[in-house]
């Protein structure tokens, strides 16, 4: 059975809201959601940014140089699709525009979770690398990507499928 927008009846929503109402709860919705990732991206960004001033960084083998400049390039490109929707909604205030500016802050948001996984992962992989050893940095760098996997993709598309 589908609504009269054509949505199945069981995707309708109980708010009586105009398009416009919408778009704002869903902005702010997005702005809570992005003052918590950001938070946790950013410190792992500076984490990252002072490790090669650490008198060990010169030991570390070219594997892990390169998993740490990986790791680091994947901070910085989350931390700046965190950030974006804030600019471009800045940019677009006042355009009539909440709806895309929506939509593309949706979109970058799941974006910048996909390189925050990678970047956790990749952090893990490093840190146990340099601890323990390769083994035991590809295991959980591996474990912790799955893991993310699970929580922020499988885990959702599961609730969804029973609800």
């Amino acid at each position: 059975m589908t609504d009269t927008a054509g949505m199945p009846e069981h995707r309708q929503d109980s708010r009586e809201e105009s398009p416009d109402e919408r778009s704002d709860r869903n902005w702010v919705e997005l702005l809570q959601e992005l003052r918590v990732m950001q938070t946790g991206v950013q410190i792992l960004t500076g984490f990252l940014l002072i490790l090669p001033f650490q008198s060990r960084f010169q030991d570390l083998d070219a594997f892990q140089r390169n998993v740490y400049l990986v790791d680091l390039l994947t901070c910085i490109a989350a931390t700046g699709l965190f950030v974006a929707p804030v600019a471009i909604h800045r940019a677009l205030f006042r355009k009539h525009l909440k709806q895309p500016v929506v939509t593309v802050g949706d979109r970058m948001t799941r974006a910048a979770l996909v390189l925050l996984a990678v970047a956790l992962s990749s952090t893990a992989l490093l840190v146990f690398d340099v601890v323990l050893d390769r083994t035991a940095g590809l295991i959980v760098g591996g474990g912790c990507a799955l893991l993310l996997l699970g929580l922020w993709v499988v885990l959702p598309v599961v609730i969804r499928r029973r609800h």
